[in-house]
């Protein structure tokens, strides 16, 4: 495939609309839709190099025992899933500082160890090029109520066994918290 250009549709104050203008294998014009965090896409060249948009934060208590998950009411879906907690970069801040800034916002717990960082990854391939930096460690603290007004956010640590029986019941799980819990869920407990 061969990308010719990239046209903006829409902008918003969280998302831009793009229609992506390529060439087909068999020679045909062809136009994609798509999402980006990032409204100044204006060339092919930079759809190919997508910024750093958002953190994922997955947290265990610090005896490495319990996971924490959200609750989290979602508009586009109507209705409460767990996820994990999770929040867009703001300009200047490295991942970790956002890392503890979200975490902070939407439960009330610090982060005391980070453990590990990973590079970027693609968050939802097939609708956006938004990229996520997933932050890995221990948090700590009480939990409190999401601070943000326009969220409804409730955290809980839970154990590898509520966990496994949340997963067998079919609870209402995000793609990636549904992975990492079903993973975390099955290691052997220390």
């Amino acid at each position: 495939m061969k990308l010719e250009g990239v046209e903006k549709i829409a902008s918003w104050r969280y998302l831009s609309r793009y229609d992506v203008r390529y060439r087909a294998p068999d020679g045909g014009e062809k136009v994609y839709e798509m999402f980006s965090r990032d409204p100044g896409i204006d060339s092919p060249e930079k759809l190919l190099h997508p910024r750093v948009d958002a953190v994922m934060i997955i947290m265990t208590d610090e005896p490495r025992e319990r996971l924490l998950l959200i609750r989290e009411f979602r508009l586009e879906l109507g209705r409460e899933i767990f996820g994990l907690p999770a929040g867009l970069i703001d300009p200047g801040e490295t991942p970790e500082q956002a890392a503890r800034r979200e975490l902070k916002e939407e439960t009330g717990l610090d982060i005391v160890e980070i453990r590990r960082v990973l590079p970027p990854a693609y968050s939802a391939v097939g609708l956006s090029n938004e990229q996520c930096v997933c932050v890995f460690g221990a948090a700590a603290g009480e939990i409190a109520p999401c601070k943000d007004t326009g969220e409804e956010i409730t955290a809980r640590w839970y154990s590898r066994a509520e966990l496994r029986d949340m997963l067998e019941r079919g609870e209402t799980f995000g793609s990636w918290a549904q992975a990492y819990s079903f993973m975390w869920s099955m290691q052997t407990e220390k």
